[in-house]
Formats: structure tokens, C-alpha cells, sequence
């Protein structure tokens, strides 16, 4: 008899724990059910519209939104059948507008007629911030060093593959860039950090940045002299997009961002 309470004791016990357990379980599961703030509701991109909360940088019928880089006079780039082309000698151009932690999405083509090798072919670049290099080039087929290819960030990190079509076939980017931090009194807090897709594939995961990319070594400032510019400025905030002319024929459409 006493070791049959016992017994029955023991599971009582075991039961009363169970449900202590159990309702603790569910105590933590309800708290990580979040109820807001709701989030907003946007149309997504489409194969060529941009999400519905998206800042549009070229639509095929303006470069409203862009400026010569050095001079900040309107850019010069040729439009045609909706395809904004820089032809040598056309100058670099930068947005009006300074972004900092940025989803990025622009659609580029080199010109199908073969001329060059190497960095001299289908070579552009778009630069987040006007300092970070995301390297433009018709990379089908023209060896070049690993960490110019396109896909890269310049000078420092090579894509994970090349995933390039061959020249005069359009081609995308999408963009995940967080932006560096830097404190009160100039000094780096947090580096920057940027994702690249690829016509579809991943070629930059989440990839540390080591500085500008078109310093002669890589480094991070507050004031700097950004690409293609000649005055030394704030670039501890927000900062223009640019697009590099680099003296040969690359075109480019469906050019959106949505601020992060």
C-alpha cells in the first residue's frame, strides 16, 4: 500500500511539473507574437515597374533625377527608346538626392560590338555613396583580375561566381547596402556592409567593406573627396548615388531605390 501512494505521489508530481512547464512554454510563446506596428502594405516590383514605395531614378524618359558629378550641371547622358547610354566622354553623373542604407535596382547592358579586353570592355560602375564601387564590365568570356570582375566591389572583394551574360544582353543588379556609421567626433563606429545579386544570384553576401574603393588603399573618412569629385566634404551622412563614365558604351534602364 505505501508503495502504491508512493508511486501515485511521484506522478502526481510529474504531471504538476508537466503543466508547470507546459503553461511556460506557452507563457514565452505567446510573449514573441508581435501585434504591431502593422507593416505598410506597397506593390511589389514587377519585370519592369518598380515597387510602389520606390524612388525612381530613371523611368526611360529624363535623367531629372541626376547631375554631372564634378559640376552638378544637368547630365548629358543620351536617351533612346527609354535607355539612358554613356558614351565616352559623357562625364560621370550622381543623383540629386544622398542616400544612406539603400535596396538598390538597376538594369545595364554593354554594347554588343566587341572592342577592348580586359578592364578597357563594357567597363562602368555604380557607387554607393559615391565612394563604394560595384564594379560594371562585360565579364563573358574577357579575363580580367578576380576583384574587377563584374559583380565585384572594386579592388576588394571578387564575386562568389561570374554570372555575366554575353555583351549587348541586358543584366541586373539588386542592391542591399547598410551604410557606415561613424561618431560624433569622426571615428568609424560600423563599417559598411553591402549584398549583390546578379542576374538572379547571390555574388556578394553581406560583404564587410574595407573603405572607398578608388583610394590608392582603402579607408574610411568622415570628410572626403568622393568619386570623380574635386571638393572634400562631409561624407560621414547621406550621400549621393553615381555612375560612372569610364570611356566606354554601356547603356542602362529601370533604375529605382528604396531608402532601408
Amino acid at each position: 500500500m505505501k508503495i502504491l501512494l508512493n508511486h501515485t505521489i511521484t506522478k502526481l508530481v510529474a504531471i504538476s511539473a508537466l503543466a508547470a512547464l507546459s503553461a511556460v512554454l506557452q507563457a514565452q510563446t505567446v510573449d514573441r507574437r508581435q501585434q504591431g506596428p502593422e507593416p505598410a502594405k506597397i506593390d511589389g516590383a514587377g519585370m519592369r515597374t518598380a515597387p510602389s514605395d520606390a524612388i525612381v531614378l530613371f523611368d526611360g524618359s529624363n535623367l531629372d533625377a541626376w547631375v554631372t558629378a564634378v559640376s552638378e550641371e544637368p547630365a548629358s547622358w543620351r536617351i533612346e527608346d527609354g535607355v539612358v547610354t554613356v558614351t565616352p566622354g559623357s562625364r560621370t553623373i550622381k543623383t540629386k538626392q544622398a542616400f544612406g542604407d539603400i535596396q538598390l535596382h538597376l538594369e545595364w547592358r554593354p554594347t554588343a560590338v566587341i572592342e577592348g579586353e580586359g578592364q578597357s570592355r563594357g567597363n562602368s560602375g555604380i557607387f554607393l555613396q559615391s565612394i563604394y564601387e560595384v564594379q560594371i564590365l562585360d565579364s563573358w568570356e574577357n579575363p580580367t583580375y578576380v576583384n574587377g570582375q563584374a559583380g565585384s566591389i572594386y579592388l576588394q572583394h571578387p564575386p562568389l561566381v561570374n554570372a555575366a551574360k554575353p555583351p549587348g544582353e541586358w543584366q541586373n543588379y539588386d542592391i542591399i547596402f547598410k551604410a557606415p556609421v561613424f561618431g560624433s567626433n569622426g571615428e568609424l563606429r560600423s563599417p559598411a556592409y553591402v549584398t549583390v545579386i546578379h542576374n538572379g544570384v547571390v555574388v556578394q553576401n553581406n560583404v564587410e567593406l574595407q573603405g572607398a574603393t578608388y583610394t590608392p588603399m582603402p579607408e574610411y573618412g568622415a570628410r572626403c573627396v568622393p568619386y570623380a569629385q574635386e571638393r572634400e566634404q562631409d561624407c560621414s551622412g547621406k550621400m549621393p548615388l553615381t555612375l560612372q563614365d569610364h570611356g566606354q558604351v554601356v547603356s542602362f534602364r529601370n533604375i529605382w531605390v528604396r531608402e532601408l
